[in-house]
């Protein structure tokens, strides 16, 4: 959510950032929708200050038997208290019109964003680990996966297209990497695990950025609550109209929780195998910290994420994503990219973003810094460990010619020492 405030007092800056993700300027539109509401909010309390001292004027008036000072008072009290809803009722609707113009446009990307319309232009930051060799042609994870657990022909018959069944071998590494994730996550990297609500009101929508712009994308209960399409709503809402103190801060929060994505921005796209999902799991990674650590706390998340991908042993590269690739709420986005060496090309398999004070604004989360004065803080999220789609690395970078898949020494004590997972016979 932006501050009109700010935007008051540089719309040139304003359009300039809006320009960087490929939008049009929007500043004047706002400001004359906020002028007009100040106008309103103006006229209602002067309307309200006259309307007191007209109230007492009629009642000096009568005492001083002055009944055509007191008729003329009285009048012009009723034609106010006939406008007075009128102005209140317009003070609503510019104040709805304004907020829900505000709450349409995506954060702006800080300065070191690369600027550029999509993928393409996304900058390689560095590229870690080695590509594996074969001496056999290579398979895709939906070639290896049924033999091992990965069902998708019951799946779509028990709930439709992208959905999978997934059992046996491959249903206990998916359990294997969920664990993993969240022991590495809070053993080594300090963040507190939570069990959250998977359904949530409009309100925690709203304050991560998904409503009101992506609702066709989410999954809506018959009560009205969503199923989240990630936990980081849910984390990151455990702010939500609270002020902190200082000393709170950073807070950060992991779970490994189903997420439920409708997908439907995603059609046509990556429509075989496990990778886009409408259901799958995710140790999810979000931070609260006040402003001046955000730019380390990205690094930081960033670098844990790294951390579950280097213990695997598997490729990948850190990508920073240009202003027309980022998400809704991002100011800022490393994508984690791994190998898979069926596609022959990176994958992204995680994302990290700094949404500076964006969410926090929409959710009125803030903290009491030094000067005692509340300030909005920063709020970042990322993804520690998609199941899913690691299990897809692992089952395309660890494939062996026989069908089977070796398994990382990382996760090895998660499978009581198993180190192959054999495909049914």
């Amino acid at each position: 959510m932006h501050d009109i405030r700010l935007i008051r007092e540089n719309p040139e800056a304003f359009d300039a950032g809006l320009q960087r993700r490929g939008l049009s300027p929007m500043a004047a539109d706002l400001l004359a929708l906020d002028e007009k509401r100040r106008a309103v909010i103006t006229e209602l309390q002067a309307g309200q200050t006259r309307r007191n001292e007209a109230s007492k004027a009629i009642g000096a008036a009568k005492a001083a038997k002055d009944e055509a000072t007191a008729q003329a008072l009285m009048a012009e009290v009723a034609t106010l208290k006939t406008r007075m809803p009128e102005l209140e009722e317009e003070e609503r609707t510019t104040e709805a019109a304004l907020n829900e113009a505000l709450a349409a446009i995506p954060n702006l990307p800080l300065a070191d964003v690369p600027e550029g319309p999509d993928e393409d232009d996304n900058e390689l930051v560095a590229a870690h680990g080695t590509q594996p060799t074969f001496t056999f042609a290579i398979k895709e994870h939906d070639v290896i996966g049924p033999a091992l657990g990965l069902d998708f022909e019951t799946g779509a018959a028990l709930a439709g297209a992208r959905f999978t069944l997934v059992r046996g071998a491959a249903a206990r590494l998916n359990r294997a990497l969920g664990q993993f994730g969240l022991d590495v996550l809070t053993r080594d990297h300090g963040y507190e695990e939570v069990v959250p609500p998977l359904m949530v009101r409009d309100e925690a929508m709203f304050g991560t950025g998904q409503l009101p712009k992506f609702a066709e994308d989410l999954f809506q209960t018959t009560d009205g609550r969503w199923l989240i399409p990630t936990s980081e709503v849910s984390l990151t809402n455990i702010v939500r109209e609270k002020i902190l103190s200082a000393d709170e801060l950073p807070l950060r929060f992991t779970a490994l929780t189903p997420c439920f994505r409708s997908e439907a921005g995603a059609a046509g796209r990556d429509t075989r195998g496990f990778i886009r999902q409408h259901q799958f799991e995710k140790a999810e990674m979000v931070s609260i910290v006040p402003p001046d650590q955000s730019e380390a706390e990205h690094e930081r998340m960033t670098a844990a994420a790294e951390d579950v991908l280097t213990r695997l042993g598997l490729p990948f590269r850190r990508m920073k994503l240009c202003t027309g690739d980022m998400g809704f709420s991002a100011a800022r986005t490393y994508d984690l990219e791994v190998w898979l060496p069926g596609q022959g090309r990176y994958r992204e398999i995680s994302s990290c973003s700094t949404c500076t004070d964006f969410q926090a604004r929409r959710m009125n989360a803030r903290y009491r810094g030094e000067d005692g004065k509340p300030a909005f803080v920063h709020t970042l999220n990322g993804s520690g460990l998609v199941v899913g789609r690691m299990m897809v690395a692992i089952l395309e970078n660890y494939q062996q010619e026989d069908g089977s898949v070796a398994i990382p020494d990382a996760l090895q004590p998660y499978l009581r020492g198993l180190n192959r997972l054999e495909p049914a016979i």
